[in-house]
């Protein structure tokens, strides 16, 4: 395709809109501009061809040979690209949102809130994926993600959803009165670990404790993580807003707190996204705020 020599589409598309309509007036409101408009592209369309695509000498336009000869090919071009959007279009929205989140965040988060979003948008089926390890998204599947960190995942684009840092937290029928200080106290300790992560490991390393933990270890789902904890069966990571209330009324102690500048962020592909993610994220953002 040689597309340095080919007209501009927009005089292509008046000189259509009018081969259709058969006045300038109805192929500018087709196009939602002025008659004038139209008429000045038609002009520009005959100097770029060389060719007089119009005759002009009655009462009314009319389309010359070579006129009809253009209006011909390009409705079948236009006609053609018509029919590949829509079929890509409807491709897309029959296409259920692909949402990925951790366990925690789905049952303490989400899914109190969800049924709103599915009453305001019937007409999007949803996939909620909720795990603990990082989901690559790809093109056709996973549409967004909601995961906790710093925001800092190359090739994506985050945004800030809900700021909140980590806390360590155990239930006094655990500590039975014991002051932890450091955290090396907490290796005999049994451990508590939401399935497909390694809070316990990860967050004991970045305190710079490298022995092995010495207690037991007991990976289960996020959502049945807390009630563990509750019960005095292990040491538990956890964001500090999903055990706010826990805290406040004394049911779990927290031991250490620490990533301030930390949180979940909605995270999705760089460029365009599909209508059904910009409403999804768009929504998690009112409640966020809300």
């Amino acid at each position: 395709m040689d597309w340095l020599h080919m007209p501009p589409l927009a005089a292509l598309r008046a000189f259509s809109a009018f081969a259709e309509a058969g006045n300038v007036v109805q192929a500018g409101a087709a196009l939602n501009v002025s008659h004038a408009a139209i008429s000045q592209q038609l002009r520009a369309l005959e100097g770029h061809l060389g060719a007089s695509l119009l005759d002009r000498s009655g009462r009314a336009l009319e389309l010359t040979a070579d006129g009809a000869r253009l209006a011909r090919a390009l409705q079948l071009g236009f006609d053609a690209i018509e029919a590949a959007v829509r079929e890509i279009s409807a491709a897309g929205a029959a296409r259920p949102l692909h949402v990925t989140c951790t366990p925690m965040f789905a049952a303490h988060w989400l899914m109190p809130r969800l049924a709103e979003f599915q009453a305001a948008h019937p007409e999007i089926d949803l996939v909620l994926d909720p795990r603990g390890e990082i989901v690559e998204l790809k093109q056709g599947g996973i549409d967004l993600a909601i995961r906790y960190g710093d925001g800092s995942w190359p090739g994506m684009e985050a945004r800030m959803l809900l700021q909140s840092p980590m806390v360590v937290i155990a239930a006094d029928s655990l500590l039975r009165g014991r002051k932890v200080v450091a955290p090396e106290e907490l290796l005999e300790l049994p451990w508590l670990e939401e399935l497909g992560t390694t809070e316990a490991s990860r967050w004991l390393q970045s305190r710079g404790v490298t022995d092995s933990l010495r207690g037991p270890r007991t990976l289960l789902p996020g959502n049945l993580l807390m009630q563990a904890v509750r019960s005095g069966q292990g040491v538990a990571v956890a964001v500090q807003a999903f055990v706010a209330e826990d805290l406040q009324a004394g049911r779990l102690c927290a031991l250490f707190t620490e990533g301030e500048g930390r949180g979940y962020y909605v995270v999705t592909r760089a460029g365009v996204l599909r209508p059904e993610t910009r409403k999804f994220s768009a929504w998690l953002s009112r409640h966020a705020k809300g």
